[in-house]
């Protein structure tokens, strides 16, 4: 019994979803208009894990459902140091681009519609982001895990460069 209520409680405490956008579209057929939905979600732990998924159904919550599942395949690691991203980035897809600055503690997240999104499920607390080019929610979403991607991680580079994390920092 308590086993079933533990996972039932997972889910929930591990993940924190965000529908970023939801999309209507319209078929014409021969009996009427025939109605289809896309979601666009982000999932993360709060803890520098993240991932995005897109899903698309006859149905409002079946889409939402496999983007969810498609984003918790899907998942990243952000590097965090205080609560902000260790150094500034830019990350591009297609026309779409995201530059990633860091800020001081008490900044906040200063980003727009699907940055913020992708910044709060990661657990960011403050971060400047600057969307430049194309503003589809797709694209930019792509263009920030970009940046995530392109992001350095300061324990590798300590590891490649073979010193311990102290002697980087500092």
């Amino acid at each position: 019994m308590e086993h079933q209520n533990n996972k039932e409680r997972k889910p929930a405490d591990e993940f924190v979803e965000k529908l970023v956008k939801l999309n209507r579209t319209a078929k014409t057929v021969k009996g009427g208009r025939r109605m289809s939905f896309s979601a666009l979600t982000v999932v993360g732990d709060q803890k520098g894990r993240i991932g995005f998924g897109f899903g698309k159904a006859n149905d409002v919550t079946e889409a939402i459902r496999k983007s969810i599942d498609k984003a918790k395949s899907n998942l990243t690691t952000l590097p965090m140091k205080n609560g902000t991203i260790p150094h500034e980035v830019i990350g591009k897809y297609k026309s779409s681009a995201v530059l990633l600055k860091p800020a001081c503690p008490g900044t906040g997240v200063k980003a727009g519609g699907p940055v913020r999104a992708v910044m709060d499920a990661a657990g960011i607390t403050d971060v400047i982001s600057k969307s430049q080019g194309s503003r589809t929610s797709v694209n930019v979403i792509r263009a920030t895990f970009d940046a995530v991607e392109n992001m350095m991680n300061a324990s590798k580079i300590a590891e490649n460069r073979g010193k311990s994390l102290n002697d980087l920092w500092g």
